[in-house]
């Protein structure tokens, strides 16, 4: 089963939202349930491999185009096929510091590649824990649960309050009224507290920040 939540995190913690452990579950569920969670909250990486596939038949019918139009003596339509192997050929006679960084360039291109493809995409999402369920909830519901009771703790007008959350921190930015200070601790503290208190999974940490300049008003 697999819920995403699209209400305020504060609302819909599995205590409130009526979520419960489902009765007489199978304890071969589990592994199903973890599944779930790992669908839900990772990525394929088709859009990667859609987009290297799609370069290297780029790449490929090039190379082909060439090849047919020096066989029929047509000019190139970049690069002729023979002067492609010289340059290849006279590659060793290039000065040590070009090759090294080009084969540097390449070498990190590769790596990058092979993290990539290794590595799980994720998903901007995290999990509540619930028991025998699945309940997933968007970072965009949990940032405008945070911004709530950011902009409580720190006495400004709720348009002010901005939060964007990634896979492991909160990033809470408050804008205060002109004359009117904002108790950074407290705010770091209150908004620390309501992390706690989901039990996100991953965990996410809260950095604070208050802007220098109030706005008047606000």
């Amino acid at each position: 089963m697999s819920t995403t939540l699209t209400t305020p995190v504060a609302d819909a913690h599995p205590a409130a939202s009526g979520v419960r452990e489902p009765a007489g579950a199978p304890d071969g569920a589990d592994g199903l349930y973890r599944r779930i969670a790992r669908r839900e909250t990772h990525s394929p990486r088709s859009l990667l491999a859609i987009v290297l596939a799609v370069l290297l038949i780029v790449t490929l019918a090039w190379l082909g185009t060439e090849i047919v139009l020096a066989l029929l003596g047509a000019p190139a339509l970049l690069v002729a096929p023979a002067d492609m192997f010289t340059s290849a050929v006279n590659l060793v006679d290039a000065p040590v510091g070009v090759v090294a960084a080009a084969g540097i360039v390449v070498a990190l291109i590769g790596l990058v590649l092979v993290i990539t493809a290794i590595a799980p995409g994720r998903r901007a999402r995290h999990l509540l824990p619930t028991g025998r369920t699945v309940v997933v909830v968007d970072n965009e519901v949990i940032a405008s649960a945070l911004a709530r009771h950011a902009s409580l703790a720190g006495n400004v007008d709720p348009d002010n309050a901005t939060v964007s959350v990634t896979h492991r921190r909160a990033d809470v930015h408050l804008t205060p009224t002109s004359g009117i200070p904002v108790d950074q601790a407290a705010v770091i503290d209150h908004v620390s507290r309501q992390l706690d208190s989901y039990r996100l999974t991953p965990a996410v940490t809260a950095r604070v920040r208050i802007a220098e300049n109030g706005r008047i008003g606000a």
